[in-house]
């Protein structure tokens, strides 16, 4: 039934990104990370569009042209790099990435290491966020610091693995001193 086997994919999901946001000691983070994926907005139509090898928002998409789960959810969620856009000063500017804060960073890379290991299951490899990351980049609208931070860390899993990653993040990234 794909009611269940949706709550079951978010709630793993949910779970592999709590146990990354721990790891860097983003505890409140980790333990609200997607809460609106289980609201009636988001959980109806992840259930009717539920596929188990992508986001149920790429089916809505292709039914609809837009996905309304979607809007919701980067709408409530600080860790999408999407809340962070915005129309830039002046004129000559159109829509453009925020600098987004450092938690929310750190909470976006775990999001997509996560999402990856989750869908992607005994496929994944360290490699798997850089190179979703790689396909999409071009599309996205991210502050320039913002998007050097997320490309570090994404190559970092990639080169040297979830430890040295993670290591890297709680205790260089996340200390005080540390901006970016």
């Amino acid at each position: 039934m794909k009611i269940w086997k949706h709550f079951c994919t978010i709630t793993n999901h949910k779970m592999l990104v709590m146990k990354g946001c721990f790891r860097v000691g983003l505890y409140r983070q980790g333990l609200l990370h997607d809460m609106s994926k289980y609201g009636y907005t988001e959980f109806s139509l992840g259930c009717k569009y539920y596929q188990g090898t992508e986001s149920p928002h790429n089916g809505e998409r292709r039914a609809y042209g837009y996905s309304l789960a979607w809007l919701h959810h980067k709408g409530c969620n600080k860790h999408h790099l999407e809340y962070w856009t915005d129309y830039g000063p002046g004129k000559e500017f159109g829509l453009i990435g925020m600098k987004m804060p450092k938690k929310y960073v750190i909470e976006m890379f775990i999001d997509r290491v996560s999402a990856s290991k989750n869908y992607q299951k005994e496929a994944y490899t360290d490699a798997s966020a850089w190179e979703y990351y790689e396909r999409s980049k071009s599309h996205y609208a991210l502050h320039p610091d913002t998007q050097k931070l997320l490309e570090e860390l994404l190559w970092m899993i990639k080169e040297q693995g979830e430890e040295s990653v993670y290591y890297y993040i709680k205790n260089i990234v996340l200390a005080k001193d540390f901006s970016y």
